[in-house]
């Protein structure tokens, strides 16, 4: 199939694909353009000649190579890749993103050709199953799935806490389907019918999840009966002098600074980024020390990044870790990052591939620790180490287990200005509405951000401002099914795609 996809010249049909593409990408931030997910797809649904497969793929191209541009930069400006060889790795990662947009669009035209089964039913299970396989499948890369382009759109937003991203996705995709059938029917001597089915459902649904949304909204999701004075602190470290050893007693200054002159009154909590204190904070020292005394100083309760060690029978496991520190400068307890970021935190497969280097200049393969929530004062804070924000599964773990508070430190210096630190905001408030939790979100460099259960982003900072930012956070989840349940949607929707599958192997409309 790949063979054939790369014999056949580039025609009218690809253009419409790539442009399919390009369009579901710009409802992404930024630009932001969300009503372009509600139609990218017509242009590729509507092209009689499509070589489904095909046409998938390149739509996967478009899309992913849009949304993920700014990956060359992680590459090249702080990874010291070649430019050739960066190149090279985001057009095998696009690619490979892609397949998933291709299988989705052969499978649902397979099923219509075989199964008689019309692409307006097939089309969103078959994609949101995709979505879902691609946020496990080689450890996972659930970026960019689909609903995450309404991220803007608050009524919508609230459905997330029924069936997560993957609602809206379902939506999106059969609105696109719709859309694109009434297109074909309104065509001169079409032989298409009226999509009167699909249409009705398409504005059931979307009706439901404004009413739905509406309701939601108008109920006090947001309050809580307790709340703490929360302090987030972006030190704006460049990242190329981030792990330099002559610049950490400079990075520790940055934030004792910061920490010790709020905006307004006494936080009660502060919390600085991942890897604010680029030294081990366990081994103690004069950095060390200055740490211990921010809270002591402020009477707060302090939540930092650092990187962390075990040593086991005379080997040592590195792990990125929050520490907690108590108003005495004790520490409560540490929260270790658990889904790693391949090539950038640990290379898969290291001992077989000795040949390639991670990404991040500082330390060693990390490893991956464990969830275990925070206590402090009976509340309990569950930590989300920056990448781990896009993966649901482990928020929703995180309430499970108790959580009372989420709180996402990240350090998106990586992405310099581009729309990567925008579109990970944005994954990052779906996980405060699945779980009716606040989240709180402190970025070296941008974007921290306040955001509550409803997803309103209550504050947030620019990208590479060094300044803190001070508000209320609300503690104490309200789980709702989402939480209870996870992803029983895309789970179901992923058998019910290997059913069809199984059945049309043989099967042919006559």
């Amino acid at each position: 199939m790949l063979r054939r996809l790369s014999a056949l010249p580039i025609d009218r049909s690809d253009c419409r694909a790539l442009f399919s593409g390009v369009l579901l990408a710009l409802s992404f931030p930024r630009p932001d353009l969300a009503i372009l997910a509600w139609c990218g797809l017509v242009p590729l649904l509507t092209d009689g000649e499509r070589r489904s497969f095909r046409s998938g793929f390149l739509a996967g191209i478009g899309f992913f190579g849009l949304v993920l541009y700014w990956l060359n930069i992680v590459m090249t400006t702080y990874g010291r890749l070649h430019p050739i060889l960066s190149l090279g790795a985001y057009l095998m990662l696009v690619a490979y993103l892609a397949l998933f947009f291709a299988v989705s669009i052969w499978a649902a035209d397979r099923c219509r050709l075989r199964l008689g089964l019309p692409i307006t039913l097939t089309l969103p299970v078959f994609w949101v199953a995709l979505e879902f396989l691609r946020s496990f499948l080689l450890t996972g890369f659930p970026w960019a799935t689909l609903g995450y382009s309404q991220q803007s759109f608050l009524l919508l937003l609230q459905s997330a806490d029924l069936f997560g991203p993957y609602g809206l996705s379902f939506l999106l995709i059969l609105s696109n389907a719709t859309l694109a059938a009434l297109w074909q029917w309104r065509k001169p001597r079409s032989t298409v019918a009226f999509p009167r089915i699909s249409l009705a459902v398409s504005a059931l649904l979307v009706a439901g999840g404004l009413g739905y949304g509406a309701l939601r909204l108008t109920t006090d999701v947001d309050g809580r009966d307790q709340t703490m004075n929360t302090l987030l602190v972006q030190g704006n470290l460049d990242q190329s002098v981030k792990w330099d050893p002559a610049y950490q007693q400079l990075t520790v200054d940055i934030y004792e600074h910061l920490s010790l002159t709020p905006p307004a009154g006494s936080p009660e909590l502060i919390l600085w980024p991942e890897s604010a204190t680029p030294f081990f904070f366990q081994e103690g020292g004069p950095l060390a020390e200055t740490v211990r005394g921010v809270p002591r100083r402020s009477g707060a309760y302090l939540l930092f990044g650092s990187p962390a060690f075990e040593v086991a029978n005379g080997h040592h496991r590195y792990l990125n870790s929050a520490f907690l520190l108590n108003p005495d400068g004790d520490v409560l307890g540490r929260s270790d990052k658990v889904h790693l970021v391949p090539f950038g935190e640990y290379v898969p497969l290291g001992r077989y591939l000795p040949f390639i280097d991670k990404l991040v200049v500082g330390i060693g393969d990390f490893a991956p620790g464990s969830l275990q929530p925070l206590s402090l004062n009976g509340w309990r804070l569950g930590v989300l180490v920056c990448y781990e924000s896009i993966f649901p599964e482990l928020a929703r773990e995180q309430v499970r287990l108790g959580t009372d508070l989420l709180i996402n430190i990240t350090n998106d210096a990586w992405f310099g200005r581009s729309s990567a630190p925008y579109q990970h905001l944005a994954m990052a408030r779906f996980r405060a509405v699945e779980n009716r939790v606040w989240l709180a979100r402190a970025a070296n460099t941008g974007i921290s951000a306040l955001i509550t259960p409803s997803g309103r982003i209550v504050d947030q900072t620019g990208l590479f401002e060094r300044v803190s930012l001070q508000g209320q956070v609300g503690l104490g989840a309200r789980p709702g099914f989402y939480t209870r349940y996870g992803d029983l949607l895309p789970s179901l929707l992923l058998l019910l795609c290997g059913w069809w599958l199984w059945r049309a192997r043989k099967t042919l409309q006559p």
